[in-house]
């Protein structure tokens, strides 16, 4: 699967940020700006992990050559860090080859200016070459967002380690500042945080898209410090205390769910990005007091299921963006917008940890049904493609091969074996 997106994405595609597999063409989403070759740097780790190294040497060239950052374009921060910035020091820490330490300091570098607000929290867009940042419009007051800001932690604490440069760290461990000295609402974290006041904006509070990968990247910074990050650990498992009290619950059918909070209110919806948390709460089981490792592992192996069931309960057999737990319906998308699968990963990585822990062979097949799925309904001409709605019989699909496909969905499957 991995050759045949990495050779259509060559053929098609090549340093452009993603594939069209259907117009066999190149494709760019405006979170890159006028940044090129997103899928060749995101997938660098999994070409080398798979033993890709003839790929892996013509992607290292496409680099060396071609990875340019001094345009004036505007970029997501986040985005930009976890394809580019991770994916330049993974492949460096599996190669060692010196152009990807270079690259990803250049561009951390490049990246440093989003933090010049009066609270140090990042703007989530940023212009890389006159320095000027923004936040998105939609959000809430001008607010930055939790998952954003939030998931800069693990790569600038590697690019202090790497370039010798302490600042990288003081930016990352400056947003822990600010967010201690805050009150939290029922010990919840909201989406939103205004970086020029340094006051939540609206109590939205979610482990899905605009929180989740806050919370992983608490846990796995205390686990890359060697476990000597423990305030990193602390707010971990003090965010996931308050996190079961308020947002976990069970549905009439017996399902556990992580639910949205707005403002004190729940809503009885599951992203298909909140799928992560099986896999985040399983590899943080042991770390916790020791008499809640098999409660959390009890939890993870409850939320792995409830994820394969709203994959069970499509036509297709993938999951939908969103799933419900409200009106007699069950983790079952019920929005057409809703609907789509866009070839994420975050299901996927829950069987992996899960297998990987328990070595309970349900989740090895729970990944195949979701391969041959992936082969029948996602797999055209070109490469792979996310269909608009997994609940129709026959697939339309919206021509996109995403970045993170190969350098997340495909990885974790690869996992599993």
């Amino acid at each position: 699967m991995m050759q045949f997106s990495w050779d259509n994405y060559k053929r098609y595609a090549w340093g452009s940020n993603e594939l069209r597999p259907i117009s066999k063409q190149g494709h760019s989403s405006n979170l890159f700006g006028s940044l090129k070759g997103a899928t060749i740097v995101d997938a660098l780790d999994t070409l080398y992990i798979m033993e890709m190294y003839d790929e892996f040497e013509a992607a290292t060239e496409w680099v060396e050559s071609n990875l340019d950052f001094n345009m004036n374009a505007e970029i997501s921060v986040f985005e930009v860090n976890i394809r580019f910035v991770g994916g330049l020091l993974s492949a460096y820490y599996l190669s060692g080859k010196e152009v990807f330490r270079r690259k990803a300091v250049e561009l951390g570098e490049k990246l440093l200016p989003a933090f010049k607000t009066p609270t140090g929290i990042p703007w989530a867009l940023l212009n890389l070459k006159s320095g000027i940042g923004r936040n998105w419009p939609w959000a809430s007051g001008g607010s930055s967002i939790l998952a954003e800001y939030g998931t800069l932690h693990l790569e600038f604490m590697h690019l202090s380690e790497l370039s010798g440069r302490p600042d990288f760290a003081e930016k990352v461990m400056n947003i822990r500042k600010v967010l201690n000295r805050l009150d939290k609402p029922q010990g919840l974290y909201p989406n939103y945080l205004n970086p020029n006041s340094g006051q939540w904006g609206q109590h939205h509070v979610s482990v899905g898209g605009l929180g989740d990968s806050f919370y992983e990247y608490l846990l796995k910074a205390w686990l890359m410090s060697d476990k000597t990050d423990e305030e990193g650990k602390k707010l971990y498992y003090d965010a996931l205390q308050a996190i079961e009290k308020n947002l976990i619950r069970k549905s009439s059918g017996g399902l556990t769910y992580i639910a949205e909070w707005k403002g004190g209110l729940l809503e009885h919806k599951m992203g298909h990005l909140t799928c992560f948390a099986g896999g985040m709460i399983a590899l943080g089981a042991d770390g916790g007091p020791d008499d809640k490792t098999g409660h959390q592992m009890e939890l993870a192996a409850e939320i792995a299921r409830t994820c394969h069931e709203s994959y069970a309960r499509t036509s297709m057999k993938l999951g939908p963006e969103a799933f419900r737990f409200d009106g007699g319906v069950e983790a079952i998308a019920t929005r057409q917008n809703e609907k789509y699968f866009i070839l994420r990963p975050e299901v996927i990585e829950t069987y992996m940890y899960m297998w990987r822990f328990t070595h309970d062979p349900k989740y090895r097949q729970w990944g195949w049904e979701a391969v041959q799925a992936l082969e029948k309904y996602c797999r055209v001409e070109g490469g792979y493609s996310g269909v608009r709605d997994v609940y129709a019989n026959t697939p339309n699909h919206d021509d996109v091969q995403q970045s993170f496909y190969l350098a997340e969905t495909l990885k974790l499957g690869q996992d599993m074996y």
